[in-house]
């Protein structure tokens, strides 16, 4: 028996540089199918949801819907709230009343949880429903995924990011240290390496939160970059921490700000940035050292979007429908990479990712853990996309001196 009834999708967590793209996907392969009746929007997530604040999708032109695909952040807006059980069971009956029988969540790991809350609500009122999560995080960290759409465009912002500062630095020399977003997975921060062209390019050194940060080896490993080459370029992970799993801003800031899911803000101070170039300035005796705090900057840059990353959005909301019109199962979609470069959709149980976290696998960190590996590397090349700047440097000889022989 078909199920029949109207279609609601909400966007959750930061904004994307392609999660627009999901949304028109879902849209557009929700319109080719006589049992969704009608297609919702949600403004704000689940905050939208249980305010009953819907726009009708359903009348958008397809031509607009394709220009806001293109469009970074989320259309829809968004939200930060972390929904509890109760309040699931509030937007479990404003979806029934509205006759919502297929509903697509796209965001990350907490709103994987947040599908899977509402899904179970929904078998308990022997409710005939679909409830589908579509992965969307710039960190990358959610299970069973190869990657997630939005992290090749933040990826491939920090890269480029790195190609420019590797260019200001050779010129002028220096030592500089980027922070860049990764509370718990350093796969964005470890992006910086995709900026590596030549021998002599930063950055030189990579710490993410996978690795214990020792200050004192921090020190040492740039003095040891700067006596080889005259500069070093650090990128570093917002959410490093020390030997005891502590973060190490905690150690900087009086007052801990937190956010609604609990966790420390560690982005938008410039603290920790503060602290390690003071002490580097101290260890060394180097003034010229800087940094930088990448916070939201990466999310949504409209400059520097992976044609990889948008493509894979686009199909992963299409393939949304697809598996809640073709199976009874509710699940999220999952990415997984083939052969030398291409993927896959399937739909996953919501609990093996709901709620939970993805490192950055051993054989991507080297043993020094101050830097990845090629493995890393050839993993991130192809999400990256195509079109990268090209880097140049003068090959010419240098004329032999005639006054100042060394």
């Amino acid at each position: 028996m078909e199920l029949i009834g109207k279609a609601l999708i909400a966007q959750g967590g930061g904004p994307t540089a392609v999660i627009n793209q999901s949304m028109a996907g879902i849209v557009a392969e929700a319109r080719k199918y006589k049992q969704i009746t009608t297609v919702y929007g949600a403004l704000r997530g689940v905050e939208g949801l249980i305010n009953e604040d819907f726009i009708d999708l359903t009348q958008e032109t397809s031509f607009n819907l394709d220009q806001v695909a293109q469009t970074p952040s989320s259309a829809l807006f968004s939200t930060r709230v972390k929904p509890d059980a109760n309040y699931c069971k509030e937007i479990f009956k404003v979806l029934k009343a509205h006759d919502i029988r297929y509903f697509f969540y796209i965001g990350g790991n907490d709103s994987a949880d947040t599908v899977h809350i509402i899904s179970e609500e929904a078998k308990l009122d022997n409710y005939e429903f679909r409830a589908i999560h579509v992965p969307k995080t710039i960190d990358n960290d959610l299970l069973v995924n190869d990657h997630t759409p939005g992290y090749s465009s933040a990826a491939r912002f920090v890269t480029q990011a790195f190609s420019g500062i590797n260019l200001d630095m050779k010129a002028l020399s220096g030592i500089y240290i980027g922070v860049v977003m990764g509370r718990n997975a350093g796969f964005l921060t470890a992006a910086a390496a995709g900026a590596q062209k030549f021998t002599e390019d930063g950055p030189h050194l990579i710490y993410l939160p996978e690795r214990p940060f020792i200050i004192e080896n921090f020190v040492a490993d740039i003095k040891k970059v700067y006596e080889q080459y005259g500069y070093c370029i650090v990128a570093v992970s917002e959410g490093i921490k020390d030997i005891s799993g502590t973060p190490i801003i905690v150690s900087l800031l009086k007052d801990i700000e937190k956010d609604a899911h609990g966790n420390i803000t560690l982005s938008g101070t410039g603290a920790l940035g503060d602290l390690l170039t003071q002490t580097v300035k101290q260890g060394l005796g180097i003034s010229r050292v800087r940094s930088d705090t990448f916070g939201y900057i990466q999310r949504c840059f409209p400059g520097c979007v992976s044609d990889v990353d948008q493509h894979e959005a686009r199909e992963a909301g299409e393939k949304a429908v697809q598996f809640a019109l073709s199976t009874c199962c509710n699940g999220s979609i999952t990415i997984h990479r083939i052969g030398d470069y291409a993927v896959e959709y399937k739909l996953t149980p919501l609990a093996e990712l709901a709620g939970k976290t993805k490192y950055m696998p051993d054989d991507f960190i080297n043993p020094a853990g101050n830097h990845v590996t090629d493995a890393f590397k050839n993993y991130l090349r192809p999400l990256l996309g195509s079109n990268l700047p090209s880097i140049a440097k003068l090959i010419a000889p240098k004329v032999p001196k005639i006054l100042r022989k060394d």
